[in-house]
């Protein structure tokens, strides 16, 4: 048993969590406080990130909320100066923020050419570029302690091309993608110790997602009843099933992993209909 706490500990580490206010976000910095990381909760929800760092602080963790938008680099740059001065050190980065938007949705009534370009432009924006730049701004110390694991969240819509969500899933393919070349580039020039790796949650009820799903009443929608029958499991899955996934590629149970897409879908991405 003490060797397994010993490898998947995060004992002694910083983790920071963009979009860590988020029904997923919250999940994914609770389970990083277990494993012993102290955690930097950001989102642009201020009074939230502070919140759920009072309760990891509460329940015995270590963990700072700060308010920051991923597109915003001032922003950005301020808040991993203050991430160094309260813990010396940032070794675990989780690109967490994401979303959608309705103009960058295909409806059933509607086609391509009804796609809102500006809807497009600022999904994509918030997928990518909102994990590309805080890489940029987070991943400089660890490429100077030639050290540290970064985290993507990518999206079935990156396996499987999926109906409607035209610019959602074409971020999250991206996503997988520069996944993989990240990998390839920190270990080229910084050394094996920078890991780079993704998780492509399967469908999980969010706050974003939850009326495309669910009715009112709590029902599934037609589209909710189709995932749910393409889903061996048969079922959403909970947020704190996506944790175990986390804390493998964060510790050192994965040391010789980078560079990998780890789908957590209760697998709907094995099935094939029949």
């Amino acid at each position: 048993m003490q060797y397994l706490e010993t490898l998947f500990s995060l004992k002694n580490k910083t983790a920071l969590v963009t979009g860590g206010t988020g029904v997923l976000g919250r999940a994914l910095c609770s389970s990083l406080a277990r494993a012993g990381a102290s955690v930097v909760i950001v989102g642009r929800r201020k009074e939230a990130a502070e919140q759920l760092a009072l309760e990891i602080v509460n329940s015995g963790g270590r963990a700072i909320g700060i308010s920051a938008d991923v597109l915003d680099k001032e922003q950005l740059v301020a808040a991993n100066k203050r991430v160094l001065q309260e813990f010396g050190s940032l070794d675990i980065l989780v690109n967490g923020a994401g979303g959608n938007l309705p103009g960058a949705i295909i409806t059933p009534d509607k086609t391509i050419f009804d796609l809102d370009m500006e809807d497009f432009k600022r999904v994509v924006d918030l997928n990518l570029t909102g994990s590309v730049l805080p890489t940029q701004v987070f991943g400089q110390t660890m490429a100077a302690n030639k050290q540290g694991v970064i985290i993507n969240i990518s999206s079935m819509t990156a396996l499987r091309p999926l109906t409607r969500v035209l610019g959602y899933g074409a971020a999250k393919a991206a996503i997988s993608n520069f996944t993989q070349w990240l990998a390839v580039e920190m270990a080229k020039k910084f050394g094996e110790g920078i890991r780079v790796n993704a998780i492509a949650p399967g469908f999980f009820l969010t706050e974003q997602n939850r009326n495309l799903l669910t009715k009112p009443d709590g029902s599934l929608t037609e589209r909710g009843e189709l995932i749910v029958q393409q889903t061996p499991y048969g079922r959403f899955g909970a947020p704190e099933e996506l944790c175990g996934t986390l804390l493998w590629l964060c510790s050192d149970a994965s040391k010789f992993v980078s560079g990998i897409v780890v789908p957590v879908d209760g697998g709907f991405s094995a099935f094939g209909g029949i």
